[in-house]
């Protein structure tokens, strides 16, 4: 039986793989009595694998999940970008409640994409924040939406994103999307630079399958899952509905969603609430 933690590691920027703080981390950890092993790809996940470390931002974050979601592996973002909501622990924070095993686990959902009439090869059909589907080139494009049964006005713009509520404090955000707690089992849908000024992002509960189908003069758009993009033909039916599992995301301590927002995005920051 395992008697050690064994913890694989994703680095995506290669400058990392020399940083002073993410080799004295991993050196700890060492030294704690844990085997550690480099992941570059799914195919070398090892069994037994207990967690895996992600070292850098939160787009390092999305790839590290690309490799070992599907697999049930909880995932600890350790920040080494800028904001972080998903890669949220600092380097000095980790070593500690990692070795002690005082950590804990939500879990985040996750959509799934499949394409009418259409394959492309190598896609990962799952995403953790959004699924947009936009124009490929200068051109607005028009995009056709049902959320189940019910067919929404077509949307005339840059493109229109579907956002798991994880994904709320990303592109949908700057898209101007509502934010939600992760524990709101909700869609966002938000379009990108809409020429319907009578349009605005919808939510909606998070069994509902949505259907999304685009026009372009340039007769192709850009589908994108998170950080991955595809050209696709115009008109395809792009289908997405939750994935049949859900990312497994390394919590520690008491960190909590109310004061990432305070920290990253300085919200509520006003001189009436320096006493609080």
């Amino acid at each position: 039986m395992q008697d050690y933690m064994k913890i694989a590691y994703y680095i995506k920027k290669q400058e990392l793989r020399a940083d002073a703080g993410v080799l004295s981390l991993l050196d700890t950890l060492r030294s704690g009595g844990a085997l550690l092993y480099e992941l570059k790809d799914a195919a070398d996940l090892q069994d037994g694998t207990d967690l895996l470390l992600s070292f850098g931002g939160d787009g390092t974050y999305l790839s590290a999940a690309h490799r070992v979601a599907e697999a049930g592996i909880p995932i600890l973002g350790v920040n080494l970008g800028r904001l972080g909501f998903l890669s949220e622990y600092r380097l000095q924070e980790v070593a500690g409640p990692v070795l002690e095993g005082s950590w804990t686990i939500e879990e985040r959902d996750m959509l799934r994409v499949s394409i009418e009439g259409f394959d492309i090869p190598s896609i990962w059909p799952y995403a953790l924040n959004e699924v947009s589907l936009h124009r490929a080139d200068a051109e607005m494009v028009g995009v056709d939406v049902c959320i189940g049964e019910e067919r929404l006005p077509a949307y005339w713009a840059d493109g229109v994103l579907l956002a798991t509520s994880s994904g709320s404090t990303a592109y949908s955000l700057s898209a101007g999307g509502p934010i939600c707690t992760p524990d709101a089992r909700v869609r966002l849908l938000t379009p990108v630079a809409p020429h319907n000024l009578n349009l605005r992002p919808l939510a909606f509960p998070c069994e509902r399958v949505v259907t999304l189908s685009g026009r372009a003069r340039s007769g192709h758009l850009t589908l994108t899952l998170d950080n991955r993009s595809y050209d696709i033909p115009e008109h395809r039916i792009v289908r997405v509905d939750g994935a049949p599992f859900r990312l497994k995301r390394v919590r520690l301590g008491k960190s909590n969603f109310i004061d990432a927002l305070r920290s990253r995005f300085f919200w509520g920051q006003d001189v009436r609430n320096q006493a609080e």
